[in-house]
């Protein structure tokens, strides 16, 4: 596989982009990097390859642009196979799908309401962001992964997101160790995979740039 064949565009601290980036590693995959500058100038490569959301990661695989991180880490799985990301079964498949949709609807938005909030709603916030860790952390149950003993589809769309953990504990004042054990073991487990070890960003990188953004948006 040679790099001009995948470009991706991307922003260095985006759980969406990590998630992408960690398919691509499980897979043995060489691919390129653009960084693209959110704040001051969206590339015209970008708004050409997501017209409709303007937002990346963009993977552009033989220049066709694929949109929506766990749609890029499904096509990923399914045009280099191994070693498989899904699970062999429909039902299994299926099961992994309907968790990732859970991730991609609760989780992000429960993580960053905690440190946009400020007052007594940081309260509220840390209690539902915990709400949503705890359905996770069940689901995890016993298991290795969330597949079971392999890190696979649903550990890729879930962990990314563990790097924006530290900024919410310390604008919510607690911890997810403390709160959700299991789910805490399962992020040092994963953390202990090249894949994902050389992609997350350092979390005190990422809590310097949420009092950078919070300040952007005027939220002291």
């Amino acid at each position: 596989m040679s790099k001009e064949d995948l470009l991706l565009l991307d922003f260095w601290v985006s759980p969406f982009c990590m998630r992408v980036k960690i398919a691509l590693a499980e897979k043995g995959l060489n691919y390129e990097s653009k960084e693209e500058d959110l704040f001051g100038g969206k590339s015209e490569l970008l708004l050409k390859s997501n017209p409709v959301y303007q937002k990346v990661p963009v993977l552009i695989h033989n220049g066709k642009p694929l949109n929506e991180s766990a749609i890029i880490v499904g096509y990923i799985d399914e045009k280099w196979p191994s070693p498989p990301l899904l699970p062999a079964c429909a039902y299994g498949r299926s099961q992994a799908r309907f968790w990732a949709d859970y991730i991609d609807k609760k989780l992000f938005d429960a993580t960053c309401t905690v440190w946009r909030s400020t007052g007594e709603a940081v309260e509220v916030a840390k209690k539902d962001f915990i709400e949503v860790l705890k359905v996770l952390e069940e689901a995890l149950g016993e298991k290795t992964f969330f597949g079971g003993e392999t890190f696979g589809f649903v550990d890729i769309v879930a962990i990314p997101m563990a790097s924006w953990f530290y900024a919410s504990e310390k604008f919510g004042n607690f911890t997810v160790e403390a709160e959700c054990p299991k789910l805490s073991a399962w992020i040092k487990r994963s953390m202990q995979r090249e894949s994902v070890a050389k992609v997350l960003p350092d979390p005190e990188k990422v809590y310097d740039f949420v009092v950078m953004f919070r300040k952007m948006q005027g939220i002291e």
